[in-house]
This record gives structure tokens, sequence and C-alpha cells, in this order.
């Protein structure tokens, strides 16, 4: 996945268009389109289809129930090991299931299980579900919950654990995981990363980073499809003494033993809560095939390029306010009066963004998809719109 610079991007590495000619044949992308919300839901790459109806006509249909014990059992763990590779975390340490906002409460609950602290520092910026799941957390366990930007965090010895996204949702400045993870260990605090808008943006180093828990979900970026299980990191040295707050059947020691009471389970399955939605997880699955040869710094430098390439011609052909800093994912944002009308019509030019209340234009740049062609007409659209 070589690339070379674009003329007029400035960044290294940048966009080799024949290459993403091809990886973006991988999707069903309807002709004509401009496709840049894949922060908020990824295309379906090509072959998913089909795989979904063998695992409906013959998993299903012909091997039924004996299709749990030819490998159904074990598909969060062996997804989930599939997304580890791209977030950084060694294999027995990623599973797949449930939805963000669950894993999340698992996430909090088990970083405070037993603490004597007594705050919960949530970023001020956050997506709202993880502020909802936070102070849920705080009303049953009686910590207080405290907003912050993650510039000014002000953690203290009372603080448990720290709640950050990677990448602000809204704005899509990317925030610095090791610094940050570091400034929560040296108060002896714990940290939970949400990666939703980072996880198949650029490399991520959990393990390398020591963080103590981390969450995301997989229909952005990695294109697992609408309401795409979600995952949870749980580090193996954490393992043994992470407890789930949802003890279901499927994270006991032994879940067809059928015991009256619950034993956890000694590795990353103990996160595993019900019985896993197989279709969505195949899907998923399928999906994750066109990440197997994708190296992730090169993706990263392609994203930055792409979304230079944006910002440099939405600020020559309108007067619009960029407000995604330099340090930033793959996505610009743009202040912009009428932001829903506009985005509205940008949609029916065939550019797909979307908008968040009341004045910001968001769009996501997905590199294997997502061209220079694209990021140009996309600027060009929005200007002729503008004007």
């Amino acid at each position: 996945m070589a690339g070379e610079a674009h003329p007029t991007s400035g960044v290294p590495g940048a966009v080799d268009r024949e290459e993403l000619r091809v990886r973006r044949e991988l999707f069903d992308i309807p002709e004509g389109v401009v496709y840049l919300d894949g922060n908020s839901l990824g295309p379906p790459p090509k072959h998913v289809a089909a795989r979904m109806q063998e695992v409906v006509a013959h998993q299903w249909g012909t091997r039924l129930i004996r299709s749990w014990s030819e490998g159904w059992w074990e598909t969060p763990q062996r997804v989930g090991d599939r997304v580890g590779r791209l977030v950084g975390a060694a294999p027995g340490q990623v599973v797949v299931g449930d939805s963000t906002s669950v894993n999340v409460f698992k996430a909090l609950m088990g970083a405070v299980k037993g603490t004597e602290r007594t705050e919960i520092v949530c970023d001020e910026s956050t997506f709202p579900t993880d502020g909802y799941i936070a102070q849920s957390v705080a009303s049953l366990t009686g910590l207080k919950i405290r907003a912050a930007h993650p510039s000014s965090l002000d953690l203290t010895e009372d603080t448990a654990v720290v709640l950050l996204n990677q990448v602000d949702y809204r704005t899509g400045e990317l925030h610095d995981m090791r610094a940050l993870t570091e400034q929560a260990h040296a108060v002896g605090a714990q940290v939970v990363w949400d990666l939703c808008h980072s996880a198949g943006v650029l490399p991520i180093e959990l393990d390398a980073l020591q963080v103590d828990f981390a969450i995301g979900c997989t229909y952005k970026f990695l294109n697992g499809g609408p309401g795409a299980p979600a995952f949870i990191y749980v580090p193996k040295h954490k393992q043994a003494t992470f407890e789930n707050p949802l003890s279901g059947w499927n994270g006991h020691r032994e879940p067809f033993g059928m015991r009256p009471s619950y034993e956890p389970d000694p590795g990353i399955a103990r996160a595993r809560v019900g019985t896993p939605d197989i279709l969505s997880m195949l899907a998923l699955d399928a999906a994750l095939d066109v990440w197997d040869d994708v190296d992730l710094a090169e993706l990263r430098q392609r994203g930055l390029a792409l979304t230079a390439l944006f910002r440099e011609h939405v600020e020559k052909l309108t007067k619009l306010e960029v407000i995604t800093p330099e340090n930033r994912g793959n996505q610009i944002s743009v202040r912009c009066p009428d932001a829903r009308a506009v985005m509205d019509e940008l949609i029916a030019r065939g550019v797909i963004g979307d908008h968040r209340p009341p004045d910001v234009l968001r769009f996501g740049f997905a590199p294997l998809y997502v061209t220079d062609e694209d990021a140009v007409k996309a600027a060009e659209v929005l200007a002729e719109i503008i004007r």
C-alpha cells in the first residue's frame, strides 16, 4: 500500500491514486457518490453479501445448531483478535460483542470496583452515550463525576478512572494517548479509552502504552455494518481481577455446566455476557478481510493527505471556518450556518457527510475507498452550495 505524496497536500506518503482505485472497487458504493460518512457508518465490502448468504444458507440452514460447536461459539474471541491487531493488542485481550454503551459500562465498573477513590473524570466533549453511562456508573457506585477537557484534566489521588476519546467525534481532534495515559497513571488512576473514531484510522498501541481498558465500535471505519457488535480490551494482567458487572452465562468458566453460581472465565471470555449476535458478528468478520494486508502507518499518512487536501480546498473556495485542528483523525469538521440544510443539499448532489447541531458539518475520510478526487469534488460542491 505504498503511496506517493499528492503535489498539493504537503503530507509525505500521501495518496497512490491507482491503489486507491483498486481498494475502492472492493466496496459497494453507488456510482457517482462521494461517501464521506464512514465515521458514522462504513460501506459494505462487496464480498460480505455472498459470505452472509453462505452463513444463512449453510451454517444456519444446513448445519443448524451444530454450527455452535463448529466455530460459532469461539467467534467473539476470534474476531476480537482480528480487531486486536488493528488496535495494538496481542491475542487474547479483545472480545467482540454487545454495544459500545454496554462495553463502556463494563469497563468503567471494572475500573472502579473496590476503589476507595471518589471521582470519575469524563471527557467533557465526549460522545453523549459515554457521558450517560459514566453518570449511571457514578450513581450506582456513589462516586462523583467530573467533566473536564483532555487538555486540563486536573487529576488527583481522588481520581479512580478517566474516560477519554482518542478522537473527538465532533471536531476530529486527536488526543495524545501516551501522554494522557501516563498522566492518569501518575496519580494512580486508571484510564478507559474510547476508540470509536480512531480504530481503522491510525496505528494504536494499547499494549505498548499500558492502557487499562479500551472500547470501540466496528461499524464506522471498520465497515462492520449497522449495529455491528462493539469490542472491549482487557489486558492480560488485568483479566484475573476484572469483574464484569453483567455476569451473564457466556462469561462463565463453564457456560454449559449450568451451575447455579457464577464463576468467571479466567481469560478475556469473562468480558462476554449473553448469547452473541452471530449474524452481525460474522458480517463483521467478513468485512475485516479488507484489512488483512493493510499497513496502518501508511494508511495514516494517506488519511492525513486526504484531509489536508480537503481542508486546503475548503479554505480556498469558501469563507467557512475549519474547526478541526492539525492534530486530527480522519475527519474534517466545518462550521457552517444552516448546517443541516447545507448537508441535505450536499447529499442531494451526491456528497454524503453529516452534521452535528447547531452548525457543524462533518466529513470522514476513509482511505480504503475515498480518493483525492473525492476530496476535491466535495469541497467544490460545498463551495457551489454556499455561493
